[in-house]
């Protein structure tokens, strides 16, 4: 019986080590995301003529904003990450990457093969789903 309380006990533990270091790396993530957010309105105000350089800061931005967005998320899902959520940031995180990183095609190709399988496996997760209560 004491095994079983000890290893409850250290469940919980876990638990609230990883809710702290949630709770720290969303602070981490919102001084980066303010952070970007100061340096593309100090572009727009001096005119910087690279839209390229302002479009990377954006989508940089926007990639901050989703991992926030994933840990808010955790919490709200009573402590789980869905994966139908890790999945929606990895397709938007790949279509950022070809977007801002002009590479070759071949690379592109592969990227949106990556982005079509996500996409499936993103269509296809709910008929995998279990019923349960």
């Amino acid at each position: 019986m004491s095994w079983f309380k000890n290893r409850k006990l250290l469940i919980k533990l876990y638990q609230t080590l990883l809710n702290i270091s949630l709770l720290l790396l969303s602070l981490i993530l919102a001084y980066f995301l303010f952070r970007e957010l100061y340096y593309i309105f100090n572009d727009i105000l001096l005119e910087n003529k690279n839209v390229h350089q302002i479009f990377g800061k954006v989508l940089i931005f926007f990639l901050y904003f989703g991992f926030i967005s994933i840990i808010v998320q955790y919490f709200k899902e009573n402590y789980h990450f869905p994966i139908r959520y890790l999945l929606y940031i990895g397709i938007t995180a790949t279509i950022r990457f070809i977007i801002v990183n002009n590479g070759e095609s071949s690379h592109n190709f592969w990227l949106a093969i990556i982005i079509l399988v996500l996409t499936i496996s993103y269509i296809i997760l709910p008929f995998g789903e279990t019923k349960n209560g």
